[in-house]
């Protein structure tokens, strides 16, 4: 009763007509159900039925469809109010009791619309208990016609009965469908959030990075400009490569196919850093290639990399900065690559709460089977990032970093 012919498409089920070829379909698929009337219909219209019968049939089968077809599109279209839902299946029900019980047997098909509409508009704790109640009044007004005992039990009984509970299993497979299509839509929004906070999290970690080291850039180009004006120009020079390169690595962040690397990101961070005035202690692990590394991994510690760098530029104070890269087995004996970052700066804040790069940065780790771990220096003095990425195979290229936790790593004079 919910189905209708989708223009060009499937029958959609569960939703109102969006337009009136729809709106035509579902009222013709209502509407065709109506032709087991003609049994009623025919009896009126036979020679010799008398004119009372025929007004009260008449008016009697007119009052019922209309409540018939007022339940069953108010439902479909529109929110059904309580009085509507409950006075109309019971004048319904009156209604093919007095037919039936003063006209002859043919009326008892009423009843089968009576416990179609019941199941339509009621919910199952009633209707489960309304579609046996109207099975049970017509058997009882039924059993009146002995003409037609045994065989209106097959006939009407039946029918009432089975098309009842039919129509609750097609009730539940059109709220089924509507939840589907509402799980669909929200798991469709989650998506493009889950996109729109990637990009925003790629736009940060790239323009972050390269906006801090243009403005350090500019800064120091203009102190230089009176007196050293090539210096300055070289300063300059180094600004339009940067930005050059940081909208190269925007539109690749955009089509999402950037995925940096750790050699890559140490030359930067290193320049960045010497530019900012902060002297770099760079472990030469960093440099080698981990065959145990995914893309997605391998990327990841580069974004650690980068954020660590740009953090210490703008936030830290620090003049002094050591990039460590070593191998670790941890408690459930997994081996992991550590990525730590130690400055002798500020330090954490006391709100120990993590900014967006720092959150996108976590989001990231965490996905590859990682984790971020942040707070203060060894010896209580500066800022440590330490980033975790768990290693499938043993290093290739040049070796590694000795195995030595960052905790033991002396702070930097």
């Amino acid at each position: 009763m919910e189905s209708e012919p989708g223009a060009g498409g499937p029958m959609r089920i569960g939703q109102a007509p969006r337009n009136r070829r729809q709106a035509v379909g579902k009222t013709l698929w209502v509407g065709i159900w109506l032709l087991y009337l003609a049994g009623p219909v025919g009896r009126l219209l036979q020679p010799g039925v008398p004119t009372a019968e025929r007004i009260w049939g008449g008016l009697g089968l007119t009052l019922f469809v209309l409540s018939y077809l007022v339940l069953v599109f108010r439902h479909m279209w529109r929110k059904m109010t309580v009085p509507l839902q409950y006075g109309a299946p019971a004048l319904m029900l009156a209604l093919a009791t007095a037919l039936s019980w003063t006209l002859d047997f043919s009326w008892l098909v009423l009843f089968i619309f009576t416990s179609v509409a019941t199941a339509v508009v009621l919910p199952w704790r009633q209707s489960r208990w309304t579609i046996p109640l109207v099975t049970v009044v017509l058997l009882a007004v039924g059993a009146r016609y002995p003409e037609i005992r045994g065989y209106y039990l097959f006939a009407y009984g039946l029918p009432a009965l089975g098309t009842g509970f039919i129509m609750v299993g097609v009730q539940h497979l059109i709220h089924t469908t509507t939840e589907l299509r509402a799980a669909r839509e929200e798991v469709a929004r989650l998506a493009a959030n889950d996109e729109r906070l990637r990009l925003a999290r790629d736009l940060h970690d790239l323009l972050g990075h390269s906006l801090s080291l243009i403005t350090l850039k500019s800064e120091l180009a203009g102190r230089m400009l009176p007196d050293r004006p090539t210096d300055a120009a070289r300063q300059i020079a180094d600004i339009e490569q940067v930005s050059r390169q940081a909208l190269v690595d925007v539109r690749e962040a955009v089509t999402g196919y950037r995925r940096p690397r750790l050699a890559v990101e140490l030359a930067g961070s290193r320049a960045a850093l010497r530019t900012a005035g902060v002297k770099v202690t760079a472990d030469p692990a960093l440099e080698s290639e981990y065959g145990g590394l995914a893309p997605d991994e391998e990327g990841a510690l580069a974004w650690a990399l980068r954020e660590a760098a740009t953090n210490v530029i703008r936030h830290s104070g620090a003049r002094h900065c050591e990039l460590l890269l070593t191998e670790e087995w941890e408690a459930d004996e997994r081996r992991y690559l550590c990525l730590t970052v130690l400055d002798d700066g500020a330090g954490p804040p006391r709100t120990q709460h993590d900014g967006n790069g720092l959150s996108g940065l976590r989001e990231r780790l965490t996905r590859a089977g990682g984790r971020l771990e942040t707070g203060p220096a060894p010896r209580g003095r500066g800022f440590a990032l330490r980033a975790r990425i768990p290693l499938t195979a043993a290093p290739l290229g040049a070796a590694a970093a000795p195995e030595t936790s960052p905790e033991s790593v002396n702070d930097p004079a």
